[in-house]
């Protein structure tokens, strides 16, 4: 089958700053596909690009099978968009703001169901000014669901949810793939991204550093732990030695702590101990966590995917 969404050689800049170098992705049909990054990746301009809200200075985008400067209308009847911040008019209710949208669509589902979807059913008659956080982000997506979409493009949809408001819109996400639909969505949160994506692409200074499924690329790190330590400030150490105790693979100290990679962590905390104490340092911090795709774009970059 064609892929949902074909990207190729897109280039997009702002004066001297270059927003988007020479990306190519490939997104396939009734996949959820992960584009992550810092601050300042190209991440968002990539997606409103794709989008058709700003146009590329070169490349190609083909997004279901057409493109924006022909099939335009098309398009716009078979996305589903949610942006990182959405004004709805704050005098309508949840009702008759989602009829407007639906109003919008010739292939539409009915306003009790996506209301249902969302889990906004005791709010059917409130005003939009009287939602909470959580619920007004809950009616974005609805306004994009309401089209019944065949490719949905989410831009950090869950950033500054409650837990359990971001797992309620997991499972919406997870309910629309069901139904064989696409999914693209940005995000800063490794653990959604993990548990969403089929597939991911780790973008840095707008191109595509990384791609693959979230498993397969933690498990490149070749670690099955990181360990993470601080100690006391008089005592220096080394990355070179401590890479090089049994069970670590690498290390690397960052703020003021030291993060060791390992690939067996019943080997390598006994051998920390036991280098710390000779050296005289004393231990004010330990913990040990399964590496994640932050400790992939760490590897790869020296950054976190909050940095800017």
């Amino acid at each position: 089958m064609p892929p949902a969404l074909s990207i190729h050689g897109l280039r997009k800049t702002y004066g001297p700053v270059v927003a988007v170098e020479q990306l190519d992705l490939e997104v396939g049909e009734g996949e959820c596909f992960g584009l992550l990054g810092p601050n300042g990746a190209g991440k968002t301009t990539t997606i409103e690009i794709c989008e058709g809200l700003i146009r590329p200075d070169a490349g190609e985008v083909v997004v279901l099978g057409r493109r924006w400067d022909r099939d335009e209308r098309e398009l716009r009847e078979r996305l589903g968009v949610s942006l990182q911040e959405t004004q709805l008019a704050e005098k309508l209710t949840v009702q008759e703001t989602l009829e407007l949208f639906r109003s919008f669509y010739r292939r539409r589902q009915p306003v009790d169901d996506v209301i249902d979807a969302v889990q906004l059913g005791e709010k059917r008659r409130a005003r939009v000014g009287h939602l909470s956080g959580g619920q007004k982000q809950r009616l974005a997506l609805a306004c994009a669901l309401v089209g019944d979409p065949d490719l949905f493009f989410l831009d950090e949809p869950t950033t500054g949810l409650d837990p359990q408001s971001r797992r309620q819109l997991w499972d919406m996400i997870d309910s629309f793939q069901e139904r064989g639909r696409t999914v693209v969505i940005t995000t800063h949160y490794m653990e959604e991204a993990e548990r969403l994506c089929d597939r991911v692409a780790i973008v840095d200074h707008g191109r595509v550093i990384a791609l693959g499924r979230p498993r397969a690329l933690i498990a490149s790190l070749g670690a099955q732990h990181v360990v993470e330590f601080a100690v006391a400030d008089a005592i220096s150490l080394e990355a070179v030695t401590l890479s090089s105790l049994p069970g670590v693979l690498g290390a690397r100290s960052e703020d003021g702590r030291w993060l060791l990679q390992a690939a067996e962590v019943h080997t390598a905390v006994p051998a920390l101990l036991d280098h710390l104490a000779r050296r005289g340092a004393a231990l004010t911090e330990l913990r040990t966590h399964t590496p994640t795709l932050e400790d992939v774009f760490v590897a790869l970059t020296g950054r976190h995917l909050r940095d800017g």
